[in-house]
């Protein structure tokens, strides 16, 4: 295995996830086919959602997800160092537009590291056992693979066992120390198939964000639409008193 030492983390003394593993996970239908899950990958302009998103996790899952209790000036300075045009940040939304997974792919600094990365995902306890940390960390290594990554690391608290379980579902190699450990991932070549696989969900991303954000822009003058005639409808009442 080839030590990492600390020069790759999503985050500064941190780079876990925060999957867990206390609920029992609901039962696999017979005869269900994967549904695709809609990835779409963020910019600078969306610090201030990631931000929200991770001052939403509970105490336990922030703790996994950074290796320590991280406060939120700590979290908030996390998201201010984040580099969108070294790497890449992920996010899965709801319908009401909210980031509800978030999974950073972080690239190493150094030129003797350049086809190593780093992944580390978050999600909210609502929307934990859906499989979006897996779907997050296959997304990952999709792109990894078209920017010519040849490696992909996961540091990650021993008693994150979910994280741990989908990094070896995909063929890592797990090393534990103690409270901590990694896992590597040795990434093949990119192809035609994965490259045109990549533009397939990006632009699936695409339309399922255009159309969450029309459908709650809708809504919304629907909502004000209503409370207009709302407030027709008691002047009414007012006036006949």
């Amino acid at each position: 295995m080839i030590p990492t030492q600390g020069w790759l983390r999503a985050s500064p003394d941190a780079g876990g996830t925060v999957l867990r593993s206390e609920a029992p996970r609901p039962p696999h239908r017979r005869g269900s086919s994967p549904v695709m899950v809609p990835i779409r990958s963020l910019g600078p302009g969306h610090r201030e959602r990631i931000a929200a998103h991770l001052l939403r996790l509970e105490p336990a899952d922030r703790y996994l997800r950074f290796g320590y209790a991280a406060s939120d000036e700590q979290v908030q300075r996390y998201v201010d160092q984040l580099d969108f045009v070294r790497d890449e940040i992920f996010g899965i939304y709801n319908r009401r537009l909210e980031l509800i997974a978030v999974a950073h792919l972080a690239y190493a600094d150094s030129p003797e590291h350049q086809s190593c990365a780093e992944f580390g995902v978050s999600v909210l306890g609502q929307a934990r056992w859906r499989g979006f940390g897996a779907r997050l960390f296959d997304r990952a290594v999709m792109h990894a693979r078209n920017q010519g990554v040849s490696m992909v690391f996961i540091h990650a608290l021993s008693e994150n066992t979910a994280m741990l379980k989908i990094a070896r579902n995909a063929g890592a190699t797990v090393r534990r120390d103690g409270s901590e450990s990694e896992a590597y991932l040795q990434l093949p070549r990119a192809g035609l198939d994965t490259r045109m696989a990549q533009m397939v969900v990006h632009q699936f991303a695409e339309m399922d964000y255009r159309f969450k954000k029309q459908a709650r822009q809708f809504w919304r003058l629907l909502a004000g639409l209503q409370e207009v005639r709302r407030g027709v409808r008691d002047g009414r009442h007012q006036s006949a008193e």
